[in-house]
């Protein structure tokens, strides 16, 4: 197994949980920041009269954004960002989701100005941080990215620090720091034990060097459920022909077989090529 395979691609793309989380982060995080609770700020918290007449006008039209974005109609959520950046050049919401945009139309360097702005702008919004990091880890500036990881976990009223670092730890192996990435994948575990990224890679981590009984752990759990798919079951196999407990070998294989016949790991399996 290359490096690569750290990163879940056969689980539906973990990219996918990034965006989808960012999106939905942003869609919440509007009410939160005028409070000043989502970013920690000594401010009074601001009630509809305080709003300028430019910032009500721009977050009707980030919701819209937003709502677009999720349905993949990404074009026309760009055409509601101009709307919204129109009304308020500051509204640093507006710049996140542009740089999410932007990184779905593989436009890096548009993605990263608006990531930058959006982080200029408010530099205790931990979404806005942690998008930025994938983005430098997607361009192979792993310390800046570690960096940015870092400080989207620094405002201590950040709620989903276990997405943090299961991206940080993703990327982290895709830099080869694998003691690093494994670190930050358990300690994304012990706040969400039920994402799927979250324990296959760490699986996958704990086998490549060897940990079977602690890769066994985390893999047996995660094939247990209904979001086991032909990735998984094979890395569960493997674990197990690694640990010689056959009757557990053949039940994963039966279901690989059985659920995922025309599978890449199917066909791996027949060729009895364990340790590719």
């Amino acid at each position: 197994m290359n490096a690569d395979a750290v990163r879940p691609g056969n689980l539906r793309t973990w990219l996918v949980w990034c965006w989808l989380a960012g999106a939905l982060l942003l869609a919440m995080g509007g009410c939160a920041s005028r409070s000043g609770e989502a970013t920690g700020a000594d401010v009074d918290i601001l009630t509809a009269s305080d709003e300028p007449d430019g910032r009500k006008r721009a977050r009707i039209r980030m919701e819209l954004a937003v709502g677009y974005f999720e349905q993949g109609q990404t074009n026309v959520a760009l055409d509601e960002l101009k709307q919204v950046i129109a009304n308020d050049p500051t509204f640093p919401d507006a710049y996140n989701l542009r740089g999410l945009i932007y990184m779905r139309l593989n436009d890096m360097k548009q993605s990263e100005e608006s990531f930058r702005r959006a982080v200029s702008l408010n530099p205790k919004d931990s979404n806005a941080q942690h998008n930025y990091g994938w983005l430098l880890c997607q361009l192979g500036r792993y310390d800046e990215a570690n960096r940015a990881f870092e400080g989207a976990m620094t405002n201590p009223l950040y709620a989903d620090k276990a997405k943090t670092l299961m991206t940080q730890g993703l990327c982290q192996a895709r830099a080869g720091r694998k003691a690093d990435a494994e670190r930050n994948l358990a300690r994304s575990y012990e706040l969400d034990a039920a994402n799927p990224v979250t324990g296959y890679n760490l699986a996958n981590l704990l086998y490549q060097r060897g940990e079977f009984p602690r890769a066994q752990f985390y893999i047996r759990r995660l094939n247990n459920t209904e979001l086991a798919n032909a990735e998984t079951l094979w890395l569960g196999i493997r674990v197990e022909q690694r640990l010689n407990d056959r009757v557990a070998m053949l039940q994963l294989a039966d279901q690989l077989k059985r659920r995922f016949p025309q599978s890449p790991e199917m066909t791996s399996y027949a060729k009895g090529a364990f340790d590719e």
